[in-house]
């Protein structure tokens, strides 16, 4: 059997794979096991490991980590995989495909091929929820909620965070959620911007300012401004589409455009348009000229508010 393990969410992609290798190794024992990465193994390596019966064991696994990026095993690929001896099981493990290639064609027609997407908003709070109840937890709907908007959408980085809540107390609440965990830099300059377009500079300021004292550099910030404004310039020009539309076709994740959406709807787009411009224009001088960055930062922040 050939399997293929792809998508952006790494956290189940992970758990799948471990899921197979776990039901291998305890009927065929780890001596059948082998793992190899693209980026590291030669293409003959890979060959002779796929093509090789297995040794003190009836049955091999063989664990492809990323071999597209092998040029000689994507342009043999389909021969390799279609002469594999019996007792050689596959698993390619692929995070990013372009979908406009023959080897993502290939492996999407040919073998047992799944997909890890991010979860939907509503999934992802279940999941939460879920997840903490199956350790014995608790956990409301609406503080999960809070959790995922504080610290993101990665279910790796959130199962970290709830292990150490859990440790802390089984009963997860709002207060411990602010007591032990960091707010990322997306989330809080997503609540920068909603403060600063809802005429809440004081705020705003103070949102910029904690991540300074985070040391997230201005040029960061403002990266991540221009990724904000350019998900909701997709929002804001998806005319009638679902917001699980817009987030399939424009790549982006579920819950980011559902949290966006209200702030798309209090923008014209022409207001959009002048604040991608401002954004620009202080990129461009960051990177050019000898300024006092802080300063120009905070300029910035006060004119989002004026718009």
């Amino acid at each position: 059997m050939i399997r293929t393990l792809t998508g952006q969410n790494s956290f189940i992609l992970q758990q799948e794979l471990q899921r197979i290798i776990s039901e291998f190794v305890a009927e065929y024992t780890d001596m059948g096991l082998e793992r190899l990465d693209g980026e590291e193994a030669e293409y003959d390596r890979i060959r002779e490991s796929l093509e090789s019966l297995p040794f003190l064991a009836s049955k091999k696994l063989v664990v492809l980590r990323r071999p597209g990026v092998n040029k000689q095993f994507v342009e043999n690929a389909e021969r390799l995989l279609s002469d594999l001896p019996e007792m050689v099981d596959v698993v390619i493990v692929e995070p990013k495909l372009d979908k406009r290639l023959s080897y993502f064609k290939f492996l999407k027609k040919v073998t047992d091929f799944k997909e890890f997407n991010e979860l939907e908003s509503h999934l992802l709070v279940r999941w939460t929820v879920d997840y903490v109840k199956e350790q014995s937890g608790e956990l409301s709907t609406t503080d999960a909620t809070m959790l995922i908007s504080r610290i993101g959408v990665n279910q790796q980085l959130l199962s970290n965070e709830l292990a150490k809540l859990l440790l802390y107390n089984s009963k997860i609440t709002k207060e411990t959620i602010l007591l032990l965990t960091d707010q990322t830099p997306q989330s809080s300059i997503f609540d920068l911007l909603d403060a600063a377009l809802g005429g809440k500079t004081k705020r705003a300021i103070e949102l910029y300012e904690e991540q300074r004292q985070q040391k997230v550099e201005p040029i960061q910030i403002i990266a991540l401004l221009a990724w904000q404004l350019h998900a909701l310039a997709i929002i804001k020009t998806a005319g009638d589409r679902d917001p699980a539309t817009i987030a399939r076709e424009a790549k982006l994740n579920p819950f980011v455009v559902r949290k966006s959406m209200g702030i798309a709807g209090r923008l014209t787009l022409t207001e959009l348009k002048q604040l991608v411009h401002n954004v620009h224009l202080l990129d461009v001088r960051l990177k050019s000229e000898s300024i006092d960055t802080d300063e120009a930062m905070l300029e910035l922040i006060v004119s989002i508010g004026e718009i």
